[in-house]
């Protein structure tokens, strides 16, 4: 038996120091890309894959016969990340280089940047650094709440005692009554109090004083009408069917738990669950404005739908209207978009002269509407009818040319605008030859067409087309001081022969007929 003892122990001896013939270096670097690793030498990373340095050569890797706490390149201390406000203790020198972070020997305790404090974010804590504060807050969307008096974890957890409400149950003047309140609020309140989570104050089993009641009330920053109990504290959404339901009126319930979820509600006289992305809010009843009366209470769920023009339109439409004119591009005309919002209709205005039309489209018969840039600057240069009606690049139409298909506006009487330049590119000139007969009588015999009245109306089509040009009305309907036929003019030509002249017509704009063909 003592041989048998004697021969395992020389076993462990002979392991132990088989083992202990390794030496273990500190790895900057192993093979496997951990970073300072104590680790045999074998492991360690021999190459040049750990860093740069300030002139952008690589480094290489280096391994120590040591334990990594004694190297200075391992060695440990606090990492602190400065985006994300965070302080990591015992962390190597090297792997707080390599994740960009800003490396300090010392505890995070010694440290003003790790300082920590109470960060408040909505209805949360967290005890955190300032900086950590800042990003947390930054990421809810929400303004910095950072108090630094709180000195502990636990405080800080306690300052945001839960925000649930229920019945906060104490005594008044020798009588049991009750709050609706946060528990937090509860909390605050002197005396022998007892809270009550997702209870209403007029449960029965609570024995207070406030009971049901057929008022009914709005509450800011929600949508719904809501029971109040006889001590005017909020009970659950307004629901004719429940009103002498005892379980309805004794704990908190859901919106998904009351009448006509998932539905409008407007203008219903029974049920209060209103939506306003559904298009209803919570309003005091108005017999003006409303079609029914609420059965209980003085509130009901306002229809925010429009009414426009015999057509009716939900809540956060908008469509394009078409002021007088506007749809012919006639002078004065202006695009607007016109938008429902909370029951009332409103206009705004498209930039003026046209230089912004209103498009509009509909999904799932909901109508949206937009301003946007009417782009008619180049139409006039393009030279054939695919690229003039490009939609994806320009607003143009093909009428024997290429023209805006939403004629801008000019400041006409401005004569340092642009108006008669742009103007002036649709004038036409027409010679027209007749050939005199053996009576005397002429006869024309080229471009004839030019004589015709729907010659002259195309080419002030054309000159409408460009803008502000050309002979038409106003968007009041009122006509410009010049007709078709006054920018039209036709004068003699000399004879070239006892056989043959000219007559040359001429449908160019002047600067006068422009001006006072507009409105």
């Amino acid at each position: 038996m003592k041989t048998k003892i004697l021969l395992i122990f020389l076993g462990i001896l002979l392991v132990g120091t088989f083992v202990s013939a390794e030496t273990s270096y500190c790895c900057e670097k192993t093979d496997a890309g951990a970073w300072c690793q104590n680790a045999p030498e074998a492991s360690c990373d021999a190459g040049t894959n750990c860093g740069k340095d300030s002139q952008g050569n690589p480094l290489k890797c280096r391994s120590t016969p040591t334990s990594c706490e004694s190297t200075s390149y391992c060695k440990l201390g606090t990492c602190i990340d400065s985006s994300e406000g965070t302080c990591m203790e015992n962390t190597p020198q090297k792997v707080c280089e390599e994740e960009t972070g800003v490396w300090y020997g010392e505890d995070a305790d010694d440290i003003p940047q790790c300082g920590l404090g109470c960060c408040l974010v909505g209805d949360q804590a967290a005890f955190v650094t300032q900086t950590r504060c800042k990003r947390l807050s930054a990421i809810y969307g929400l303004e910095t709440n950072y108090r630094t008096d709180i000195s502990n974890e636990v405080q800080c957890i306690a300052s945001t005692i839960s925000a649930v409400k229920g019945a906060c149950v104490f005594e008044k003047e020798f009588e049991p009554t009750c709050l609706f309140v946060s528990q937090k609020d509860c909390s605050e309140v002197e005396g022998n109090v007892s809270f009550h989570e997702g209870y209403l104050c007029s449960d029965e089993t609570l024995g207070t004083n406030c009971g049901p009641s057929k008022k009914t009330t709005c509450v800011e920053g929600r949508d719904e009408v809501f029971f109040v109990d006889t001590c005017g504290n909020l009970a659950n959404v307004y629901d004719f069917a429940k009103i002498n339901d005892k379980e309805y009126w004794s704990r908190v319930k859901e919106n998904f738990e009351s009448c006509g979820y998932g539905s409008s509600n407007a203008d219903s006289a029974s049920c209060g669950n209103c939506d306003y992305y559904l298009g209803s809010t919570c309003k005091n009843y108005n017999s003006g404005q409303d079609k029914s009366r609420p059965t209980y209470g003085d509130n009901i769920c306002r229809d925010l739908s429009c009414e426009y023009d015999g057509e009716s339109y939900e809540h956060g439409e908008t469509w394009c209207i078409e002021n007088a004119g506007t749809k012919d591009s006639l002078p004065g005309s202006r695009h607007f978009r016109m938008v429902c919002y909370d029951g009332e209709v409103s206009a705004e205005p498209c930039a003026d002269f046209r230089q912004e039309i209103c498009i509009e489209d509909e999904i799932e018969d909901f109508s949206t509407a937009a301003c946007r840039v009417n782009q008619w600057q180049d139409c006039i240069s393009q030279t054939n009818k695919k690229d003039c009606v490009n939609t994806d690049r320009r607003d143009c139409q093909w009428i024997d040319g290429c023209v805006p298909r939403f004629a801008p506006g000019f400041d006409f009487w401005n004569s340092e605008g642009d108006a008669e330049t742009i103007c002036s590119q649709g004038n036409a000139e027409c010679t027209v030859v007749y050939e005199k007969g053996l009576g005397g009588d002429k006869e024309c015999v080229q471009n004839c067409q030019c004589l015709s009245p729907s010659w002259k109306s195309n080419l002030n089509q054309m000159c409408v087309a460009l803008g502000d040009c050309g002979s038409s009305t106003n968007y009041l309907k009122i006509p410009g001081y010049h007709s078709e036929e006054a920018v039209y003019s036709g004068t003699g030509g000399n004879e070239k022969s006892s056989e043959e002249g000219s007559d040359s017509t001429d449908t160019g704009l002047s600067e006068t007929s422009l001006a006072k063909s507009s409105s």
